[in-house]
């Protein structure tokens, strides 16, 4: 039970703007170094935080200077904190640094900074005049965190903001339509009135025309800077790039690419990493990679670029590759690496991996940072630690939505339906409203539980929250009406929905029809499904799989005739188990492995097992009109099973065993891996292209659908 002071101090740091004397400032702290210790980064910024707004400067300076690695909220609380003391060169030399170390200062910073240049009668700086921050002393206050910026280039980024902020300050007076245009007008007047135009005033312009939307004005204004004896810096390259990257427009990327290449940018390890990061996010990993691979000089942004880039695209074993190359390049990893690459050891359940990695962001102390503990909470769940999971979410001091929806998501993924529904409700107590990945995550819950006017209640209270339901929470009321037999009802909700159905979303339904062997109406909903996305085999593939089940050799026969003459050709199950730090790969009928001889015999031994239990074979899942013999042949040599066979002579009793499938388990490997996970004492999780599936005992967290 939790004392009321723990409570209390819980309370504050939900609202620290309730905090309004030094004595209960200090009271604060004082009560959480006590019981939490000093170490916390996150408890640290907002302990400043409070200090700055109630223009504390001394304890502000205090926490600041105990900072190994200063966030960018610490930064501006110091920033604000000189300028509202008095101190304006101190706050103008400390915004300086704060860019130097390449920290966003954002538009809450910029009038403290506006503020002292106010006061120290320097309103120059906006019109080209810089000795003002050529007379900046260096603070006494801070410590020197910088590297090897020149002052000029400070000078330059600090000039562009405030033009930057003085349009923010102007635009905030009027509409948002309105305010843009009025103030992107006053600040292209200014510039065309310039009787000398530097590089810091056409990237103003040229920013001011990105943040309104004017992609092509912006290119215009690039343009005509190159026919000036003005060359573009990485500043105003570097201001574009990421604007094309959120519209996923790689055409305008690429032309801002070509102009790099023509005038030598391109080798930059700033502009390198905005490419990487465009490219990454308009779904060109492959254009990513080749950029990384040209630049010169590789720093930790551009290796965490090309890092996240692969693991957001899927192709999270090139992530985890080029992370141990990183470590090998003697790069360390910052914050971000971690959060970048933990999704990757979730999705490829690499547990070693990601317990090496936890014990290292505990060492440099980064276990408090939310999105990396977040990140901890999805990995340990989705390899099936749960437990792991929750200690890692109680040991969190501020939970925000991300947080509590890995943990939700964890227990629903694992099966744990009723603990997920009531850390939900806890989240909604928490004053955390649940956005459209939680309501995602609770659907789940339910949906693999069978929870059906739960999943319902939920769905239609989203409205509640401001949450528009998008075609996965949609897909996850199918999934629930699916699973609990109600066929026709999830039929007539597809067809019902106020946005047009996808391919997926009747694949979810055409599953249900398989689990209750529902053929007349698969074949309806295949029918949709291949009008919806016509190059979609997966209803070609679940229709000849329910007619070889029925015994309908000759609908299989023809289906699949009809899939050859139209190109299409299932591709190879393959299974994948990391064992010892080194991936192993398994086709289905493969003989190549080194060990297959061994796997060979442990597969033997284990059918006899796997008989005596109980086991039989469900021959109709081989799919082929052949003798009983052969069907039962070639079950035996599902990539699935020659992975998990693998695991079990390579690895010690006991020892939870993780594969990842690019297919669909067949309903005859699910039966069998269950018999494996009860006769061997092991834990097997296999996630397949539909499902995640936690074996324990002779049972699946899916509830045997899938």
């Amino acid at each position: 039970m939790e004392s009321s002071s723990e409570n209390l101090v819980k309370t504050l740091l939900r609202n620290p703007s309730s905090i309004k004397t030094k004595s209960q400032a200090k009271q604060l702290h004082a009560q959480i170094v006590k019981t939490r210790g000093s170490r916390s980064v996150s408890l640290a910024t907002i302990i400043l935080g409070i200090y700055s707004d109630l223009n504390l400067l001394k304890e502000s300076l205090e926490v600041f200077n105990n900072f190994r690695y200063v966030p960018t909220k610490a930064w501006k609380s110091v920033v604000r904190c000189y300028s509202c003391n008095g101190y304006f060169r101190d706050s103008l030399a400390c915004f300086v640094e704060m860019r130097g170390w390449g920290k966003l200062p954002g538009s809450d910073v910029f009038p403290s900074v506006v503020r002292a240049c106010t006061h120290l009668k320097e309103l120059r700086v906006l019109s080209h005049d810089y000795h003002v921050f050529d007379e900046i002393p260096q603070s006494d206050h801070v410590y020197s965190r910088r590297s090897s910026l020149t002052q000029d280039s400070e000078i330059g980024i600090l000039r562009n903001e405030l033009i930057r902020s003085e349009k923010s300050h102007f635009e905030s007076l009027s509409g948002r339509r309105m305010k843009n245009a009025i103030g992107l007008d006053s600040v292209s007047k200014i510039f065309q009135m310039m009787p000398d135009k530097d590089v810091v005033s056409w990237n103003t312009v040229i920013g001011g025309n990105v943040q309104s939307g004017l992609y092509e004005e912006a290119l215009e204004r690039l343009r005509e800077m190159s026919n000036t004896y003005l060359k573009p810096d990485c500043f105003t390259l570097s201001s574009v790039l990421p604007v094309f990257a959120r519209h996923v427009d790689v055409l305008k990327g690429k032309e801002i690419h070509g102009y790099a290449i023509r005038h030598g940018f391109d080798k930059d390890e700033f502009i390198g990493s905005s490419l990487i990061d465009m490219y990454a996010t308009c779904t060109r990993v492959e254009d990513s990679y080749r950029v990384f691979n040209l630049l010169s000089e590789k720093d930790d942004v551009s290796w965490n670029s090309i890092i996240a880039g692969c693991v957001q695209n899927g192709t999270f074993v090139e992530g985890l590759g080029l992370f141990r190359q990183m470590l090998a390049a003697n790069v360390k990893p910052v914050e971000v690496s971690f959060s970048a690459i933990l999704p990757a050891c979730a999705h490829l359940s690499t547990l070693h991996l990601g317990k090496q990695l936890h014990a290292y962001i505990i060492r440099v102390g980064f276990d408090q940072n939310m999105y990396i503990a977040s990140s901890l909470v999805d990995m340990y769940a989705k390899c099936g630690k749960i437990m792991t999971a929750r200690w890692i979410f109680d040991r969190m001091e501020i939970h925000d939505s991300v947080s509590w929806t890995a943990i939700i998501m964890g227990y629903a993924l694992n099966g744990h339906a009723r603990e997920a529904t009531i850390l939900f409700e806890n989240m909604q107590h928490d004053k955390i409203k649940p956005n459209a990945v939680a309501y995602l995550a609770i659907l789940t819950a339910c949906s693999h539980a069978g929870l059906v006017d739960e999943g319902w209640n939920y769905f239609t209270s989203m409205n509640r929250y401001g949450v528009s339901p998008d075609l996965e929470h949609y897909a996850s009321i199918a999934d629930l009406l699916g699973r609990a037999g109600r066929l026709m009802e999830a039929y007539k909700f597809i067809n019902d929905m106020p946005i047009k159905p996808t391919g997926s979303i009747w694949a979810t339904l055409l599953s249900a029809c398989r689990v209750h062997k529902n053929v007349e109406l698969a074949e309806k909903v295949a029918k949709e499904m291949t009008t919806a996305d016509p190059g979609n085999m997966g209803p070609y593939l679940l229709l000849s799989n329910m007619y070889s089940v029925a015994g309908r050799w000759k609908d299989a026969s023809k289906l699949r005739t009809n899939m050859k003459k139209k190109g299409m050709r299932k591709p190879p199950a393959c299974s994948w188990i990391d064992v010892r730090n080194q991936v192993h790969a398994f086709v289905s009928g493969d003989t190549s492995h080194p060990y297959y001889d061994q796997i060979h015999v442990a597969l033997r031994d284990l059918y006899e097992r796997l008989k005596q239990e109980g086991y039989v074979p469900q021959i109709s899942e081989a799919l082929h009109d052949v003798d009983e013999e052969q069907k039962s042949d070639l079950l035996y040599t599902h990539s699935e099973r020659l992975a998990i066979a693998f695991g079990i002579i390579s690895t010690p009793a006991g020892t939870t065993i993780r594969i990842i499938k690019n297919l669909r388990v067949c309903v005859d490997c699910h039966t069998a891996i269950k018999f494996i996970s009860k006769i061997m004492g092991r834990d097997i999780i296999v996630r397949d292209n539909s499902r995640f599936h936690l074996f324990k005992d002779g049972n699946c967290s899916c509830g045997d659908y899938w």
